[in-house]
């Protein structure tokens, strides 16, 4: 459903509110060739309705000499800002940077960062925006996981269809996802809303079965037969199962990378506006997925890269795996169990 013109200004307004824009910040609004127009518009003109000092700043398109598909997370690490020391001088000059394009998983949204810029990562089309608008209290559940995940040392996750995985944490810092970004090098994704980290390297072990109705991405399809991942030693090993385990290896292994295997990070959804049956009702090339991953009570498991957390793993494969009806523990308590958030401090108040 289209999103009228005023109303999509109010609503950026109102999210770079929570981002604490203020008069006299300086902003610059981060786009290329895959940036959805309508948000270029309404990032600008509610930018500088806020008193910010704003610019636009588009870089050319990026030619990837690799056989990758449409979907921009297929490929990982590498953007249009890639080697652009002008351009990554830019943004660390900024107080806010907001990300129409992509920089998730590139060295250099680490260096901006790091620099003390906050960073906003928008992608999704208007009409999944206005559904999952952030609020105050989506970052008291996630705050709430992520302080309790930093003190973590093991996280298990079991489920009835037979997933039984240990991870050893710590090695990591978690990443917390709420949907604006408020504090100095502080780094968020509108739509989001949930918590996650990346297992110490090496320790993932068990076996994980996406169920019928889990979801994978880039695919952005629904599970329709289990697939079984043999987990040893931070890495797949094997994954059986009918066609769509065969579609999943054979995707990993079209990277011809051993660390395309390695387990990336995990954690689970905390997110009540997000729908588990987003997925069938939008385009596949209009929507990242967002709906799928912040979904309230999902496990989010992935393979891949570490490196966005300062681990060794640079793979450009990543394949993210929303998982319903899992029970996640950390050392002992519950988180979630079968798929609903137990722990009280992250419940919906």
């Amino acid at each position: 459903m289209a999103i009228a013109d005023d109303s999509r200004v109010e609503m950026w307004k109102e999210v770079l509110g929570l981002c604490a824009v203020k008069a006299g910040e300086s902003v610059v609004v981060l786009t290329s060739e895959s940036s959805h127009p309508l948000n270029i518009d309404a990032a600008m003109r509610s930018s500088l309705a806020l008193g910010a000092t704003t610019l636009m700043a588009t870089l050319p398109p990026l030619v990837i000499r690799k056989p990758v598909a449409g979907d921009r997370t297929t490929y990982l690490g590498v953007t249009p800002l890639s080697g652009h020391r002008m351009g990554v001088e830019l943004l660390k000059s900024a107080d806010v940077v907001i990300d129409l394009m992509g920089l998730l998983h590139s060295p250099e949204q680490r260096e901006i960062l790091d620099s003390g810029t906050r960073i906003l990562m928008v992608v999704e089309p208007p009409e999944v925006l206005a559904q999952m608008m952030p609020e105050a209290n989506d970052k008291r559940r996630v705050m709430a996981a992520d302080n309790r995940l930093r003190r973590a040392r093991e996280m298990r996750v079991t489920s009835d269809a037979g997933t039984d995985l240990t991870l050893a944490l710590g090695q990591f810092e978690p990443l917390p996802e709420y949907g604006f970004t408020d504090e100095p090098g502080h780094w968020d994704h509108w739509p989001s809303g949930f918590i996650s980290t990346w297992p110490n390297e090496g320790s993932a072990n068990g076996r994980v079965v996406i169920d019928v109705g889990d979801m994978m991405f880039p695919f952005k399809m629904y599970v329709s037969s289990p697939i079984t991942l043999e987990i040893e030693g931070g890495c797949i090993r094997s994954i059986e199962g009918g066609f769509e385990a065969t579609y999943l290896r054979r995707h990993i292994e079209s990277y011809d990378d051993p660390g395309a295997f390695a387990v990336s990070h995990v954690g689970w959804g905390l997110q009540p506006k997000a729908k588990w049956t987003a997925l069938g009702m939008r385009d596949k090339a209009q929507s990242l997925g967002m709906d799928a991953r912040a979904y309230y009570g999902n496990f989010l498991f992935s393979t891949g890269p570490n490196a966005e957390a300062g681990g060794a793993n640079n793979s450009r494969c990543h394949v993210d795996i929303p998982m319903a009806g899992c029970s996640v523990s950390l050392d002992s308590e519950p988180m979630t169990a079968a798929g609903d958030v137990v722990a009280v401090d992250q419940r919906v108040a």
